[in-house]
């Protein structure tokens, strides 16, 4: 199950629920067995520059390889690009849990 986190300055007027919600999206065009992407949005009082930085985790998995990787990176940057104003910076990082990893959905 993937993760996102957006962390962006402050000055910055974006939907964050729209842009996880596409980052999901995104994540499930190219991986239609990843499940749902549990999203956070952090936006800073206190920055240096207008920018946003996605990080994205997800479970190793033997298909998730370079270029998975690399074509999912260019997807997200692609959709987050049009909900930022210009000049701003843009920052995706993708990784991969460890295998120590533990998740599971509690009712």
């Amino acid at each position: 199950m993937p993760h996102c986190e957006l962390s962006y300055s402050g000055d910055l007027n974006i939907d964050a629920n729209a842009i996880l919600a596409d980052i999901e999206a995104c994540i499930l065009r190219h991986d239609d067995g990843a499940g749902e992407t549990k999203g956070r949005a952090y936006p800073a009082p206190a920055f240096h520059h207008t920018h946003l930085k996605a990080s994205v985790a997800l479970l190793a998995k033997p298909h998730r390889n370079a270029p998975f990787t690399a074509a999912l990176q260019k997807d997200l940057v692609d959709l987050i690009a049009v909900y930022l104003p210009r000049p701003c910076w843009l920052s995706v990082d993708i990784a991969y849990s460890s295998q120590t990893y533990h998740t599971e959905f509690l009712e």
